[in-house]
């Protein structure tokens, strides 16, 4: 089984070691993993994998060859009741009972009611239509249906929540993908500008000949700095969230841009960008980047680059405390208004099929707040993208 996992790793292009692969045995023979899957994961990972950059390629392989080991876990045993880890699912409401359904009122009448609401709770619910749980038409909870609401936990269905309250962890875009990033690359490449920069380290041909001829036929060798693409980008990455069925194409464009682009910053936000923002997604919450330092270290002639579907509750957008994982002073749209003051240079790039974007209220904002320098991301709006920036 474990030389299965072992081929499956190098399949996927981690390429561990025979040694690697002997220590992760030894190591099982001392009975460090405490016949724990979780053990079992950190070990694997800590004996076989050389890059941390690979974790996020190790935890994809490591799912789908253990993705039944849980399956002979006697979940009686847990301290937790069965019944509150077990979701009832949605009730099956018909047309006439949603059309029946009514938001409370707006952002403060329904954060209010939620305050008072969570104080007064000694319990779970289920199925009802108040307090906070699972199923039912509640505003708050999650599995359950209602126009206008606050999720607490579980997974989106309906995706009308206009908060969320959850502890979610995103993981680092790969850089190293190359599948498929060839035409993006070529698409990219529109956006060069080639300058010499640096020590001259490279021999100028035609300069060395004039100044040879120049000086009687003596050699006069000269040298130029090498030629590299003097192009800035600035590039901001939404991850998480409803962006989780593009990861695949994002990498893509990650991996494209970094290599046609020698300067090049990165950072991840959230649905929307506000006072910070991350470059590490497994550390997002112990490194925060201030934007506003992102604004004074970076200057205007970096072109600006927003990936992300642009879909969320209005709320995160224009109301201060409207972003989904922590109370923001100031909105959403203020903080973009701000690097677009900066970078004039700017583009947002949506990977939802721009038919679909008249359906959500967020997009047709951002849309407004970028002057409508929103593109698809296909290889056409790629190219027009970068038409743009020109």
């Amino acid at each position: 089984m474990l030389a299965d996992f072992f081929f499956s790793l190098r399949s996927a292009g981690l390429k561990p070691s025979i040694t690697e692969y002997l220590t992760l045995l030894e190591a099982m023979q001392a009975d460090q993993a405490n016949s724990s899957v979780d053990d079992f994961y950190y070990l694997s990972r800590a004996c076989l994998v050389k890059d941390e950059a690979l974790f996020d390629r190790f935890d994809r392989v490591f799912g789908v060859f253990f993705k039944h080991i849980d399956d002979s876990l006697d979940w009686t045993e847990l301290e937790i009741p069965l019944e509150w880890l077990q979701s009832e699912g949605a009730r099956l409401l018909s047309e006439e009972d949603r059309q029946k359904i009514e938001a409370l009122g707006g952002w403060e009448k329904l954060l209010e009611e939620f305050r008072k609401r969570a104080a007064e709770q000694d319990g779970r619910h289920s199925g009802g239509n108040k307090w906070i749980g699972t199923g039912g038409t509640s505003p708050y909870g999650h599995d359950g249906y209602h126009p206008e609401g606050i999720r607490v936990g579980g997974e989106s269905r309906h995706r009308r929540a206009v908060k969320v309250w959850d502890k979610r962890e995103f993981r680092n875009l790969d850089s190293e993908r190359e599948i498929g990033t060839r035409n993006l690359k070529l698409a990219l490449r529109r956006l060069r500008r080639f300058a010499r920069e640096g020590a001259a380290d490279q021999l100028d041909l035609n300069g060395t000949i004039d100044a040879t001829a120049r000086n009687a036929g003596y050699l006069d060798l000269k040298m130029v700095p090498e030629r590299h693409n003097a192009v800035k980008v600035l590039l901001c990455l939404d991850v998480g969230g409803s962006m989780n069925p593009h990861v695949r194409l994002c990498e893509q464009l990650f991996s494209a841009a970094r290599a046609e682009f020698k300067h090049l910053e990165y950072y991840y936000f959230h649905n929307c960008v506000y006072e910070f923002m991350w470059r590490d997604n497994h550390r997002r919450r112990t490194e925060k980047i201030p934007t506003a330092e992102v604004l004074h270290k970076y200057g205007p002639d970096y072109k600006l680059i927003f990936v992300g579907d642009a879909s969320m509750s209005p709320y995160e957008l224009a109301y201060a405390g409207g972003s989904v994982e922590h109370w923001n002073d100031e909105p959403g749209a203020l903080w973009l208004r701000r690097l677009l003051n900066t970078y004039s240079k700017a583009i947002w790039l949506n990977p939802e099929p721009e038919q679909h974007w008249s359906y959500t209220q967020s997009v047709g904002m951002i849309r407004e707040l970028m002057d409508e320098r929103m593109y698809p991301m296909t290889l056409q709006g790629l190219d027009t993208g970068m038409r743009q920036l020109q």
